[in-house]
């Protein structure tokens, strides 16, 4: 019995081949450089889909990805959804559980451009949660940069994040939530406010009051994240801290009292030079 997933990739199929978007089941097997007996193989139900065969339908034929994994939705993206989507690649562990990959600073560029290479993804750091609701679904993690979302987050500090899929965006952006926004060029964790409906855009807060607030167009938004979670760098308690500043003024004072010993001193001998 074939995957609920292979199913709806199997309705996708014969729904193109019904508006004549595909001639054949042996023409639309090459397209996706696949063979066509192990596609004749799949459509038997006698085998289930490849992500890399549903990755590449999505991209070709615009699948939607949210109808083919959940049910939900239209079973085809419209050109507006298209243009800013990309398929997400992700790593999982021997058991075949997805991880949670972690993009550092120094790879945000590279993951915010055009990255049709898989492997990007997998050279990334991953790692796994306890907690049972970051075992459903896809979840990424991204590093802070900058003090524009002080004191909510501080650079270093790192956000664990669910994917939002994009024919969600409309609906499902929260006023005032933060979220971390890829666009064609950068990687930025914001608040926002949605105007998808009205303008086609988001406006991007932050909770530095230094920092203007600044719209990003649909049309250049790639991903989405919802940030549910925060890492931080553990820091002393504030004891500790009165402590550590004792000390320091402490060792500074001493400092001081040196320095001027020495100059006493040194005074002394430059008077005893001059009175010679």
């Amino acid at each position: 019995m074939n995957s609920l997933v292979t199913q709806r990739f199997i309705k996708c199929h014969d729904k193109l081949k019904e508006d004549n978007r595909v001639r054949s089941s042996r023409q639309f097997a090459i397209s996706l450089d696949y063979l066509p007996q192990s596609l004749s193989e799949i459509l038997k139900g006698r085998r289930d889909v490849t992500i890399e065969l549903l990755r590449k339908a999505i991209s070709m034929y615009k699948i939607n990805p949210v109808y083919v994994f959940t049910g939900e939705g239209p079973m085809f993206m419209s050109e507006d959804n298209h243009k800013s989507f990309r398929v997400l690649t992700i790593v999982t562990n021997s058991q075949d559980d997805e991880r949670i990959v972690h993009v550092p600073v120094p790879a945000q560029a590279g993951y915010a451009g055009d990255v049709s290479d898989p492997s990007f993804i997998q050279d990334l750091p991953s790692y796994t949660l306890p907690d049972y609701k970051y075992k459903v679904g896809t979840h990424r993690s991204f590093d802070v940069s900058g003090d524009s979302m002080e004191p909510t987050l501080f650079e270093g500090d790192k956000v664990v994040c669910s994917f939002l899929e994009p024919t969600l965006w409309e609906s499902s952006l929260k006023d005032n939530y933060v979220y971390v926004i890829v666009t064609r060029g950068d990687v930025v964790v914001k608040r926002i406010e949605n105007r998808l409906k009205t303008d086609k855009e988001v406006v991007v807060l932050s909770d530095n009051g230094f920092y203007e607030p600044y719209r990003i167009s649909v049309s250049d938004i790639r991903e989405i994240w919802y940030v549910r979670a925060k890492i931080s760098p553990f820091l002393p308690s504030p004891q500790n801290i009165r402590n550590m500043m004792r000390d320091e003024i402490r060792d500074l004072k001493k400092t001081l009292q040196f320095q001027t010993d020495s100059l006493t001193d040194l005074s002394e001998k430059v008077s005893q030079l001059i009175d010679r």
